[in-house]
């Protein structure tokens, strides 16, 4: 919580030195803004505060420009000289993120934007200091899906493998279920514009808040098991296992009440089926193939799976996508569709040549769970160390004496 004090028309150094309030209002929260994603010269359709307060918990927010008006750069530079940090309202956060997608700013800066709103809304859902209610993840599921619409809109002209590459100079986060579930979410927008070309922006929406909150029943998961990357025993294996029910239970359980346009349904099947297997042996239901399986489920197995074994986090080794696509594809028509992985292969660019390795990846894979290593085997390396194990028995002709 915080003072909202509107001086729009006064001097804000003026209003700093005499103290004087002109008009408080409460706000809810406010969120900084980075001066360099300002446009100016032209309306802006949000507005513009500092936090007059040096006092932590005690902030003073104050408006410094109004929404409509036509910041000039010579305006912004003062600012920035003044004020070391704007904030722009929660409540027009939406309003920023179509603005900013519009804008010029380059596709890295607007992705790393549209993460931050998507992390907070995560943190929000997952934080363990809240208290958990139905209300609040609606209202966050909600505000996923205003950061899934922006993503739908930048990646528009992206294609998978521009895709891949736009995600490796994003920030990353300490937590791997934010970040691992932020570039799933994009993934899944372009596996399924990749095998529906003529999807709509609602699909892509489902499709992306699908990806976002795959792993939503985590939040009913002891932390100390999510974020052990030492291994799990086979309890707390079978504990992380039940995420898929949870998060089917938190979503359809009769009191998620969420904007008209986002179809629960669709997103809880997403959200129960990505760990099951095309070939039915995955859970939590042990669903099978196509006729079973949800496509946008498919779809996000296929982007879970490739997220967790390409991006950089608590691994102390990730694959080169040659390794990744050769490694997945010893699970094609097993964990994944088979057709979808085609396509995924047709538009990832890497070099369709005999790897100098040849990777298995253990049947017991989970992208679910933050490995402090791949548990991997090369099989050639195998291969080399049964030869030399071998007796070679050598023939001379000659009788020993």
């Amino acid at each position: 919580m915080g003072l909202f004090i509107d001086v729009h028309n006064c001097l804000p150094h003026i209003l700093q030195e005499s103290g004087t309030i002109l008009s408080m209002i409460t706000q809810p929260s406010f969120f900084s803004v980075r001066y360099d994603l300002i446009q100016t010269d032209q309306p802006l359709l949000f507005d513009l505060f500092i936090n007059s307060s040096v006092v932590k918990g005690k902030e003073k927010f104050v408006r410094i420009f109004p929404s409509g008006g036509s910041l000039q750069k010579e305006e912004l530079e003062e600012f920035h000289r003044k004020y070391f940090q704007l904030y722009i309202p929660e409540e027009q956060r939406k309003i920023y993120l179509k603005s900013l997608v519009k804008s010029k700013v380059d596709d890295v800066q607007k992705t790393n934007v549209i993460k931050d709103s998507a992390l907070e809304y995560l943190h929000n859902i997952f934080d363990k200091d809240k208290e958990f209610s139905t209300d609040l993840l609606a209202k966050n599921i909600d505000g996923c899906r205003e950061v899934v619409e922006s993503m739908v809109d930048v990646l528009d002209h992206h294609n998978i493998d521009s895709l891949r590459n736009l995600i490796g100079n994003l920030s990353f986060h300490d937590f791997y279920t934010y970040d691992h579930s932020i570039n799933v979410s994009m993934y899944c927008i372009s596996i399924y514009k990749a095998i529906n070309p003529k999807a709509t922006r609602k699909e892509l929406m489902h499709a992306g808040l699908g990806g976002l909150l795959h792993d939503l029943g985590k939040i009913k998961i002891p932390t100390h098991i999510l974020n052990n990357p030492g291994g799990l025993s086979e309890e707390d294996y079978q504990t992380i296992k039940k995420h898929p029910d949870f998060g089917l239970d938190l979503l359809l359980s009769g009191h998620c009440e969420v904007s008209e346009d986002i179809d629960l349904k669709v997103v809880a099947r997403v959200v129960h089926e990505h760990h099951e297997n095309y070939d039915g042996t995955g859970y939590p239901k042990k669903l099978k193939g196509k006729e079973e399986i949800h496509l946008l489920a498919r779809v996000c197995t296929i982007a879970d799976f490739f997220d967790a074994i390409t991006t950089k986090r608590s691994y102390n080794e990730v694959l080169s996508i040659q390794d990744a696509m050769n490694t997945m594809r010893k699970f094609r028509g097993i964990k994944l569709d088979p057709a979808i992985f085609d396509i995924f292969d047709q538009h990832v660019r890497y070099v369709r040549a005999e790897s100098t390795r040849d990777l298995k990846l253990a049947d017991s894979f989970d992208p679910t769970l933050p490995y402090a290593k791949l548990p991997l085997e090369d099989l050639r390396k195998f291969e080399k160390e049964m030869d030399f194990g071998k007796i070679k028995v050598v023939e001379t002709g000659k009788k020993k004496g």
